[in-house]
């Protein structure tokens, strides 16, 4: 039995209980080796189980400021590792990309299901009947030069890249297809992911995604089962306006003159040549912004509201801005590119992890969920962690909740999370916001997925 005394300190680390009994609910062993087993392909199992090593990583990025050896050291110290370092880094080296796609959807969807709906998102009113999808692709960067053909090559180093949809209702993160090459366009992507977000978001879609998605072809596929696009028009697919429709002027929420008008978009003899409608901000000083859409009912989707959501395409930046700075994205473990997928697939879990309890904190403070400080509140999660640690190193028994269903869990974190809160949680506004300039920078990454493959024997022929 857990006595009085330290049933009282495990009862002041309510975040550390809450993010422990999620994880072990939606990553349990046995789902894990599922993953594992039904995505391995030619890579197998041996003393480090695939279970064993999200432990391992799961430590490294909570614990131990994203290293691997101190993750490592401690669990053989500990006895929980059996097998050499150079084992564990092998094992996340060889971890098949396919592993790592499958860790993040499963896991990401069992999150999803527990996302608290009075925490979502409201996108404007006209298109509260879609399900709004962000995608961006993400290079993963600051690759450690540790393999020996590296150790030689002048600037950065790419690990994978990969495709991420985000689900802007709850803020999560819904899968990704990733490469092993981080000079890969992840706009060909597209293709490969759209069947997962189909699969795991029901009814109509919105898709959001920036100029680079802007392509006859991805509009082909995100319009296809009656879906819908909004997405800024790049310079090179020309516009033809409709000359039955006469150009339309507005001022938006925030004063700003905006032009909107429809047409079409592609040569006259191109097969896929679409019909759109066209919104163009006026920025005097600044570049215009065009968005296109496939909504081309001025009357039923206002060009303000579109305007409005647009701007929450920004939002996926954000979240690999934070998985970069906060889960420790910035400090690779491995220097292979299949590694660096795994610990950018695992970060994202741990985003939509925090993601989750923060809606939860919001929910019973019934305040607006992004008015909450992802990286304040990620601090005393890791505080108190940090303590669980620590008490479970020293044998201290400490009761944890069985739970075997996601309803119990939900009930669970509602009871946990109904009281904890700081003023220190709300996140600071920035009032003077600067101009962004874009500037030209020279090329100063390489791919390693291509610096391994340049040294391959090539065949005789």
């Amino acid at each position: 039995m857990v006595t009085a005394g330290i049933q009282a300190v495990w009862a002041k680390m309510p975040l550390a209980e809450a993010v422990v009994e999620v994880f072990q609910f939606v990553g349990n062993e046995a789902r894990l080796q599922a993953i594992f087993d039904e995505h391995r392909g030619r890579c197998y199992d041996k003393r480090i189980r695939f279970p064993c090593l999200v432990t391992l990583i799961g430590d490294a990025l909570l614990e131990h400021g994203g290293s691997g050896n101190q993750s490592f050291s401690r669990a053989r110290e500990a006895g929980e590792l059996d097998a050499s370092k150079v084992a564990a880094y092998g094992k996340l080296g060889r971890l098949p990309v396919a592993v790592s796609q499958a860790f993040l959807a499963e896991l990401s969807q069992a999150l999803r299901e527990l996302f608290p709906a009075s925490a979502r998102r409201q996108p404007p009113s006209s298109l509260r009947g879609l399900n709004t999808i962000t995608l961006d692709g993400k290079a993963i960067k600051r690759v450690a030069k540790r393999l020996k053909l590296l150790r030689k090559m002048a600037g950065g180093m790419l690990g994978g890249r990969a495709l991420v949809a985000m689900h802007y209702e709850s803020g999560l993160v819904i899968g990704m297809h990733a490469d092993e090459d981080g000079d890969a366009n992840d706009v060909r992507f597209v293709p490969d992911l759209l069947p997962l977000v189909r699969a795991q978001i029901p009814g109509l879609l919105l898709f959001l995604a920036d100029s680079g998605f802007c392509d006859l072809n991805r509009f082909e596929e995100f319009t296809e089962g009656g879906n819908h696009f909004l997405v800024r028009r790049h310079p090179k697919v020309g516009f033809h306006p409709d000359p039955a429709r006469p150009a339309q002027a507005g001022i938006d929420a925030q004063g700003r003159t905006f032009r909107e008008e429809c047409g079409w978009l592609g040569a006259v003899n191109h097969p896929k040549r679409r019909y759109v409608r066209q919104i163009t901000l006026l920025r005097p000083g600044e570049a215009d912004v065009a968005i296109v859409t496939d909504l081309v009912d001025a009357e039923l989707y206002p060009a303000e509201e579109l305007l409005e959501h647009y701007l929450q395409r920004w939002g996926i930046e954000q979240v690999f801005q934070k998985v970069t700075e906060v889960f420790h994205l910035q400090g690779l473990i491995g220097s292979t590119p299949k590694a660096t997928i795994f610990q950018f697939a695992f970060c994202l879990v741990l985003y939509n992890l925090i993601q989750l309890i923060r809606g939860y904190v919001a929910a019973h403070q019934q305040r607006p969920t992004e008015t909450i400080s992802i990286e304040n509140l990620f601090l005393d999660v890791h505080r108190q962690l940090t303590a669980w640690s620590v008490l479970v190193e020293s044998k201290v028994p400490l009761e944890i909740p069985a739970v075997s269903d996601l309803p119990t869990l939900a009930d669970r974190l509602h009871a946990l999370l109904a009281s904890p809160w700081s003023h220190r949680w709300i996140k600071a506004i920035n009032k003077n916001r600067r101009p962004h300039v874009a500037k030209p920078r020279d090329r100063t990454h390489g791919s390693v997925f291509r610096v391994l493959q340049s040294s391959k024997p090539k065949p005789e022929i």
